[in-house]
């Protein structure tokens, strides 16, 4: 009796189960064209560098879920759907069907090799941090001066086997495949020519390739480009517009990611600025950038902070080396113009003030700079207009203990150099109490953070030739290090 009297009921949900049926389907064709998280992350970055928060290669934070094309604002780097890529006939005789998978195939093949990477990796992190177990006959990371010896190298020794990057051939020099060599923007232009060069990682075949470079400079746009004083950068930002059209529309790569596989490089502090001519380049893309400022929208979790090294001659003869620590007689050491308000502090406290902290403004007649470097056992390196400065290398070359005042900077390499180990921090609002700060480091802890700029040299040094280790090769790594951490999904 209780059954009959729920049959009309029942009728009802059977007329209903057709568009129950029909929602379903839907809602997993919305999820399957969705952006989703890798299940474990790679990284996970604060947006300000703090060596506390920053240690993506001591465990697996997790990652949220952002599409590509999303704001720049989120703090750990998204899975990246793969959004459908302009036609591209089969070749003659090939079924459209056969090519097209065989073309997915391959990105496949790709992502899982990252996969595979990745796992390795955090097996090294989770055993052990200090000193890396893997044989190596150039060098064998160890020491404090990692956040996690034995991952990093794991995860190096990955990219050496694995990563290979395109250079998109568009465009033509000066600015494009092309940059300065000696100037303060050197690192630019020597990563640009040893990308050309491609003794190193590069591949003449797109679709083995897990990212693409986008080969101009900004230093030589503003060369040719810009018209001096105007304060328009109009012709430069139309530059790139036009170049991320025109590789978008030869190749399908660009498309297929929003640009989350391709990065561009500049050590001009209008690098930020020109990048954001195009959404995806700024959003999405990896920027490769000295002017690592978060204040300015440098997002850690997928920008890489590139070191400024100003090579005069473009050489690196007598650059490396000073004097022990028990002839360094100077406590600390700067000299520079005014340039920002963080200098103009710096040198309002303590301009010719004192002669344990020797601050100058422009140094006497008859003074070396780079000799005051070699004697001082802490150099200051405050930021100038933008937050990076080549003061930084200059200290580490000198084996002089860099001593750090910015605000929003975030340090080269600090995904795997445990900066507070070499190095010492002054917030800009204890610039009166510097001397202080320094007086209270004691000998052993002086000598300890001495020995370790000495051991951390290797990964600034500027080789004619890559050395493995040196700088182009640190920033390649912390570009891989951003690649393993997107997934590219059909």
């Amino acid at each position: 009796m209780q059954l009959a009297c729920n049959k009309p009921f029942i009728f009802v949900l059977l007329s209903l189960v057709p568009f129950l049926i029909l929602i379903s389907t839907l809602v997993m064709v919305i999820v399957s064209t969705t952006p989703r998280a890798l299940n474990s992350s790679w990284f996970s970055f604060s947006s300000s560098w703090n060596s506390e928060e920053i240690n993506p290669l001591a465990s697996t934070p997790q990652i949220s879920s952002v599409s590509a094309s999303s704001s720049s604002n989120y703090t750990t780097l998204p899975d990246v759907h793969v959004a459908e890529a302009p036609h591209i006939p089969p070749p003659p005789g090939k079924k459209q069907e056969k090519w097209k998978d065989k073309r997915y195939s391959k990105l496949e093949k790709l992502e899982t090799s990252l996969a595979r990477a990745r796992s390795s990796i955090r097996e090294a992190a989770r055993n052990g941090s200090l000193i890396s177990t893997h044989e190596d006959p150039d060098y064998i990371p160890h020491g404090p001066i990692y956040r996690n010896a034995n991952a990093f190298h794991r995860s190096y020794l990955e990219m050496e086997k694995l990563f290979r990057i395109y250079v998109y051939e568009e465009g033509e020099p000066p600015i494009f495949h092309n940059g300065p060599c000696k100037s303060i923007y050197s690192t630019e232009g020597r990563l640009i020519h040893e990308m050309e060069k491609g003794s190193f990682y590069r591949t003449a075949y797109p679709e083995e390739a897990l990212l693409y470079f986008l080969p101009f400079s900004v230093v030589m746009m503003v060369q040719y480009l810009y018209v001096p004083d105007s304060h328009d950068i109009h012709a430069i930002e139309n530059t790139v517009i036009d170049y991320i059209n025109l590789i978008s529309h030869n190749h399908p790569f660009w498309n297929r990611s929003l640009g989350a596989d391709h990065f561009m490089l500049s050590c001009h502090d209008w690098g930020p600025r020109t990048s954001t001519s195009v959404q995806h380049l700024y959003n999405s893309s990896i920027r490769v950038l000295c002017n690592a400022n978060t204040s300015e929208g440098f997002n850690p979790s997928k920008d890489v902070s590139f070191p400024e090294i100003h090579l005069r001659t473009g050489e690196m003869s007598g650059l490396i080396g000073g004097l022990s620590p028990s002839r360094r007689s100077i406590l600390g050491f700067f000299a520079g113009r005014l340039h920002g308000h963080i200098r103009h502090l710096l040198l309002e406290q303590w301009k010719d003030k004192d002669k344990e902290l020797q601050v100058y403004e422009q140094l006497p007649d008859g003074v070396s700079y780079d000799s005051m470097l070699k004697k001082s056992r802490f150099c200051l390196c405050p930021s100038g207009y933008e937050v990076a400065s080549p003061r930084v290398v200059e200290a580490i070359y000198a084996e002089c203990v860099p001593v750090l005042i910015s605000d929003s900077y975030v340090p080269p390499f600090s995904d795997v150099l445990n900066w507070k180990s070499f190095s010492v921090q002054v917030d800009v609002r204890d610039i009166a109490n510097i001397k202080n700060i320094l007086m209270g480091i004691s000998q052993s802890q002086y000598l300890r953070m001495y020995r370790r700029v000495k051991q951390v040299q290797r990964h600034f040094v500027v080789n004619a030739t890559p050395k493995r280790f040196d700088v182009f090769h640190m920033t390649i790594h912390s570009i891989w290090l951003r690649r393993l951490n997107i997934r590219i999904r059909d």
